[in-house]
């Protein structure tokens, strides 16, 4: 097991924060971004790549200007239900926020609303965006495309990327019933983490070079990935790429991270007003008596429980709020490396090594 500690969630916050004024962030800006990356750090196995150990790599990218930290938001065009944005190689995720925000708000007068994001950068997990719909009693749905690493049915080299969606719907359990998945079976980021594990990867995650299925973390790498369902997951993440680059008028399929100064990556925001259908209130109902549907049902051998979309998301929240956030120790020197190189004033607040499996 890789080793872990856990910090205070406090204390996170106020770090990720400070580095991010110290990187040039606007205020706004930098609670935006490091709210996400927090969000992502708490939700989601340090595997998948997501988090706040993405700040050194943010920093690099700031200062080689790959990305413009105070880049303008310009809204191309809009109807009442519409809007195209241009973000102008803009931290992904600010652009994708502020555009949901819009969506949400053209929601509450058409009933739909969204917004489409051309020029912009990787905008982070799609669970951040997707989870503004259900705090506006809307129905939240984020998609973005990324660079070529998923090879086309049938071919051994990457055409487009993991495309990943959120869809975030509220209810009344006490946690959003959240959706948020990438259209590859599994990330680089995690099979990094098999290969540091000495663990072996499942054959459908990705591709040698030469096209072969493979167990070995470290040849499927250097190939690419492989779809959900196989022709399936290739057949949504090319229609996700419509939805966002073709329409928008941005990068698409090789196109996003080709240019590594302008990274073309396109996303697409869209919130759905509940009150148009009906009250929120019975839309809570419906999709709790729905989930007990779902969770009520006969177990398969080996299975204690049936959990609903969002489920293991918020205990893994609850778990780390109450015990702490835990970080790889490599990960955590490095942030602190980093704070330093600085200047920053803010540390980490240990609570001790982390051993819970749970992740």
């Amino acid at each position: 097991m890789i080793p872990m500690t856990a910090v205070t969630l406090e204390s996170l916050e106020g770090f990720v924060y400070a580095v991010l004024r110290a990187m040039g962030l606007p205020e706004e800006e930098a609670r935006i971004f490091g709210g996400a990356l927090v969000f992502s750090e708490l939700r989601f196995h340090p595997g998948h790549g997501q988090g706040v150990k993405k700040l050194r790599r943010y920093h690099g990218r700031f200062e080689q200007k790959l990305v413009d930290a105070t880049a303008p938001f310009e809204v191309v065009k809009e109807s009442p239900a519409l809007a195209l944005v241009d973000a102008h190689n803009g931290i992904g995720t600010v652009a994708a926020t502020r555009a949901m925000r819009i969506a949400i708000a053209k929601a509450r007068v058409c009933g739909i609303g969204q917004v489409v994001v051309r020029n912009s950068t990787h905008f982070g997990s799609s669970a951040v965006h997707a989870c503004l719909g259900p705090e506006a009693g809307c129905i939240g749905i984020a998609m973005t495309n990324a660079g070529p690493e998923m090879a086309p049915w049938g071919g051994r080299e990457g055409v487009v990327g993991t495309n990943p969606w959120g869809i975030a719907a509220p209810t009344g359990l006490g946690f959003p019933a959240v959706l948020d998945i990438a259209l590859t079976t599994a990330g680089k980021g995690m099979m990094t983490w098999h290969a540091r594990e000495g663990r072996p990867i499942p054959l459908d995650w990705a591709l040698t070079p030469a096209g072969e299925e493979t167990d070995d973390p470290q040849a499927a790498m250097a190939g690419a990935l492989l779809g959900i369902g196989q022709y399936k997951g290739y057949g949504l993440a090319f229609m996700t790429d419509v939805l966002t680059g073709v329409i928008g008028g941005g990068g698409y399929g090789l196109t996003p991270y080709a240019d590594q100064a302008r990274w073309n990556v396109s996303h697409t925001l869209t919130a759905i007003d509940i009150e148009w259908f009906m009250p929120l209130d019975d839309f809570r109902r419906r999709m709790d008596d729905f989930a007990a549907m779902c969770k009520s049902r006969a177990l398969r051998p080996g299975f204690s429980e049936i959990l609903v979309p969002g489920e293991q998301e918020a205990r893994r929240v609850a778990w780390k709020t109450e015990a702490g956030v835990p970080l790889e120790n490599d990960a955590l020197d490095d942030l602190r490396r980093l704070a330093a190189d600085l200047g920053v004033d803010a540390d980490l607040t240990e609570v001790g090594p982390w051993s819970d499996e749970t992740l």
